[in-house]
């Protein structure tokens, strides 16, 4: 009897000891960022024992029969089988190279399929932010087709997004999808107060996105994704600098301690003695993020972002100092400055049948003060001129919360949500007078200095309260196999008080639109498929528009009139991926209506006239391709072929006024093509070093309104270099590979005696950086 209990508890240890032996977890994370990747299948190969990554990248699973490997596999990564040789594994998946981007969050504001979402929408990725190494955000943006992000120094910038190259509030930028600064507030500087090095992804929807982010979102949103809490343990440091004066230090470290999960980076830049004379700047900006798991389905998400930034503003040069390449500025007293603050909390629940929902608080602080050099007004002949010294403040508190409902019935889903902002706004410009000290030929201007402040003449002051008010709802369903449709409506409420000091009156105006869009994508199987779209586009004018004090007018005038911009887009395109993913095609082509586009029409003194009447045509092909025939290569080719054109606008009524109407002009500062190609070669030979080559092509523009001169456009090489060993990178950026004398805007007046003003760009220039990686494995 005791033989046979002794050999019953035998048996018991064993089997226990065998079956603890076969429990196996781990996590799995991105192999650049070292965030944790959820929803990653991990399976035993050749058996149906298997389980899925949580949140935070942990996996768990228990076999009867000894296991020798696993197989991990998500969509969007390389698929990798891996040894078991330990309990606790630590996976890191690399990214594919091709330019599928199958799994986005731009789209509903949760991770959907490419495949699902019938919008024209790219994918900066991880990869190709780590290989490009940029300094300023234009170096990778302008890798995305349909999209050109002119550089104006310093961080600064315009865009094109299916739009003219334009400082106009008609793009939506976004951090984790919460805008950067609040309807109503001027916003094309808002890319200053990003964290470059803390920006895990860029995802860019290009026209209208009605339904879930509504207006300003015209021409298109750039959602910037911070980096989350990595997986292991890291810690990343390096330094960036050139031949003119940049220099920059960077830090990043994060990490998971159970249930909680921390990310601190940020960054410290500077110039100093630049080729452009009085072109200084310094920047400052720090984010954390920090993660709990309250459970398994539920998680607490906090992030704070700071902020500070000073620059001096150069302007633009007259032909003579640029075609001698006599990078002087004709000042030495403008600047930009900005102290800005967000924070945010998230609260997230993941429910039993794929449904999530989120409420997200966030507030927002800013305070942005400039002297700007495109403010000068100077009449040509004149040895006076005048300039401005403005600031503009707003405080925000506001709440977004979004549910999404999964049902059985044509395998379709429901996104329910709303936002509400409430952003007290300070504007306050007064006039600068000035002294013009002209060239020989009297017709330019050399130097301009200050003669006084004159806080006596204000252009602007005013306060106001802005509240945002929006409600939408989504539907998408699948009426047949791989045909999909995608519905949705939305209803936005712009309105404020204010207070305008300048005519001593007070008030409320309001914005309102409801907005609809409908779209559907057909899967023709084997990576290939086709999507259409319609979709409006509403942009009130900005505060800073409206209160604005009209050229020559007294007593003052103001916008009080200004109308909202509507804009109607109809869109078509199509993706295909050939020879297993080593080809891949996307194309759109679409024609975006508008009416009352806010527009700057420019006045003899330099000045500029609001415009918000007429009609506009914006349409083109936006194409991007990419091939890998070997691994050792890989080649680029993105682009757009676009024309945006004046249809009915009229821009004065003034008998005396030689300009009535721009009816057939096209618009200025709108090059018909552009494009980005880019070559990389990751040799065999020499392992875990990168070399690639670009060309950016920018084709000729109009300089004014009235078609009358243009400028050529320009063509750019640059050139990066980089290699890896164990953590420490040394990598090289060539910009500007042949010294082309070139300028990133070139405009002028419509008066036959008004001149042309260049934006120039910077010569050829050599970054140099190093960076040191240290993760736990």
């Amino acid at each position: 009897m005791r033989l046979k209990l002794y050999f019953t508890i035998l048996l018991i240890s064993v089997f226990a000891n065998t079956y603890a032996q076969q429990l196996i977890k781990g996590k799995i994370y991105d192999a650049i960022t070292r965030e944790p990747l959820s929803g990653v299948n991990v399976f035993v190969p050749n058996s149906t024992i298997g389980a899925q990554t949580n949140a935070q990248g942990n996996f768990k699973l228990s076999a009867t029969e000894k296991v020798n490997s696993i197989t991990v596999s998500l969509l969007g990564y390389q698929t990798v089988t891996t040894p078991v040789e330990t309990k606790d594994l630590s996976i890191g998946l690399n990214p594919l190279t091709a330019n599928m981007q199958e799994v986005i969050v731009t789209a509903s504001r949760e991770t959907q399929l490419r495949s699902q979402a019938p919008i024209a929408i790219s994918k900066v990725s991880a990869k190709l932010l780590e290989e490009t190494k940029p300094t300023a955000f234009y170096e990778v943006m302008n890798k995305v087709s349909g999209v050109l992000m002119v550089n104006l120094s310093n961080e600064q910038h315009s865009m094109s997004i299916r739009q003219p190259m334009t400082t106009s509030g008609y793009y939506l930028y976004m951090e984790d999808g919460i805008g950067i600064r609040p309807m109503g507030v001027f916003n094309h500087n808002a890319l200053l107060e990003v964290n470059q090095y803390t920006v895990s992804s860029i995802e860019v929807v290009k026209g209208p996105v009605s339904s879930i982010y509504g207006p300003e979102a015209v021409g298109g949103a750039v959602n910037f994704i911070t980096q989350r809490p990595t997986a292991v343990p890291s810690a990343r440091v390096g330094v960036q600098f050139d031949q003119w004066g940049y220099q920059r230090l960077q830090f990043g470290a994060g990490a998971q301690i159970g249930k909680f999960g921390i990310y601190i980076g940020g960054l410290r830049s500077q110039q100093k003695g630049a080729w452009m004379t009085y072109s200084d700047y310094n920047k400052t900006s720090i984010n954390t993020r920090l993660e709990y798991q309250l459970s398994d389905k539920t998680r607490l998400i906090g992030t704070l972002m700071y902020g500070d930034y000073y620059s001096q503003t150069s302007g633009s040069v007259d032909s003579i100092a640029f075609f001698n390449r006599n990078y002087t500025s004709t000042n030495d007293f403008t600047y930009r400055k900005s102290t800005a603050s967000r924070s945010r909390i998230t609260l997230e629940h993941d429910w039993t049948n794929g449904s999530k929902s989120f409420i997200t608080l966030f507030n927002r602080f800013n305070e942005h003060g400039q002297n700007p050099s495109y403010s000068i007004k100077w009449k040509s002949g004149q040895t006076t001129a005048t300039g401005e010294i403005n600031s503009n403040d707003f405080t925000s508190y506001g709440i977004v919360g979004q549910h999404s409902q999964r049902f059985g019935f044509l395998n379709s889903k429901l996104i329910t949500g709303g936002m509400f902002d409430y952003s007290p706004n300070d504007y306050s410009a007064y006039q600068v007078d000035l002294n013009a000290q002209l060239r020989p030929d009297g017709k330019s201007v050399e130097k301009y200095t200050i003669i006084k402040e004159r806080p006596d003449i204000k252009l602007s002051d005013y306060a106001a309260k802005i509240r945002n008010a929006a409600a939408y709802l989504q539907y998408d369903f699948e009426p047949l196999k791989n045909l999909r449709f995608s519905t949705g409506l939305r209803y936005d409420l712009m309105s404020f008080t204010y207070d305008n000091f300048l005519d001593a009156s007070a008030g409320s105006k309001e914005y309102q639109r409801f907005t609809p869009k409908v779209g559907l994508t057909y899967d023709l199987g084997h990576d290939k498929g086709l999507y259409a779209n319609y979709s409006q586009g509403f942009a009130p004018p900005a505060l800073t528009a409206i209160f604005r004090k009209k050229p020559n007018t007294s007593p003052a005038e103001f916008y009080y009139n200004l109308k909202p911009a509507l804009f109607q887009n109809y869109e078509l395109g199509a993706w295909a991926s050939f020879l297993q993913n080593k080809v891949y095609v996307d194309v759109a082509i679409y024609q975006m209506d508008g009416q009352n586009e806010l527009l700057n029409i420019r006045q003899p003194d330099n000045s500029y006239d609001y415009q918000s009447a007429g009609k506009t045509l914006h349409k083109g092909i936006e194409f991007s391709t990419t091939l890998k025939p070997v691994k050792e290569l890989s080649f680029r080719l993105g682009g757009t072929y676009a024309i945006h054109r004046f249809e009915d606008f009229q821009v004065s009524n003034k008998a005396a006024d030689q300009l009535k109407n721009l009816n057939g002009y096209d618009m200025p500062s709108s090059p018909r093509w552009v494009w980005n190609n880019e070559l990389s070669y990751y040799p065999k030979w020499f392992k875990n070093f990168r070399s690639s080559i670009e060309w950016q092509h920018v084709s000729a523009w109009y300089q004014n309104q009235i078609n009358m001169v243009s400028y050529s456009g320009y063509d750019l090489l640059n050139a990066r270099v980089g290699y890896q060993w164990r953590g420490i990178e040394v990598y090289s950026n060539l910009m500007n590979l042949t010294d082309e004398l070139y300028a990133s805007n070139a405009s002028r007046g419509n008066n036959t005696t008004d001149r042309t003003t260049y934006t120039a760009a910077a010569p050829r220039t050599l970054v140099f950086g190093v960076s040191y990686q240290l993760s736990k494995m």
